[in-house]
């Protein structure tokens, strides 16, 4: 069933997509789109809504049991491993040749298919190494 094309939802969407990059927990949302006047029961419905449409992607880091949602919807995704900083959130995208590399390994070595659009390796990135951020 389609959904309705709100304006919540239109905000949503396009904090996500320009913000492709970065992972965000849904207070980080709330307070980024606060002076929209979305509801957080909005930006959980259009979250949840925007997940199953596998625009949005659901993600945990480590240790942590706190929840970010990062964009997914751009084409650039699909043939990406996403790199993710457990420092500053930010998300990259790993090199197509490194990723089909990596893929490729995986799959000869344990007969295993990898899902590279939703496949997120943790850890630091290079800005936050150089302030201080250890591996």
């Amino acid at each position: 069933m389609p959904k309705y094309e709100t304006r919540q939802r239109r905000e949503l969407l396009s904090f996500l997509y320009e913000n492709a990059h970065i992972s965000f927990s849904v207070s980080d949302i709330a307070k980024a789109l606060k002076s929209k006047g979305i509801s957080m029961s909005a930006i959980y419905r259009n979250l949840s809504d925007l997940e199953a449409e596998g625009k949005v992607q659901r993600v945990t880091s480590g240790g942590d049991k706190k929840v970010h949602y990062r964009y997914i919807g751009a084409q650039k995704c699909e043939k990406h491993i996403h790199l993710s900083c457990s420092k500053c959130g930010k998300t990259f995208h790993m090199d197509v040749p490194d990723t089909n590399n990596l893929i490729d390994e995986v799959m000869n070595n344990s007969d295993f298919k990898v899902d590279s659009s939703s496949t997120v390796l943790y850890g630091v990135c290079k800005q936050c190494i150089k302030t201080g951020g250890k591996v």
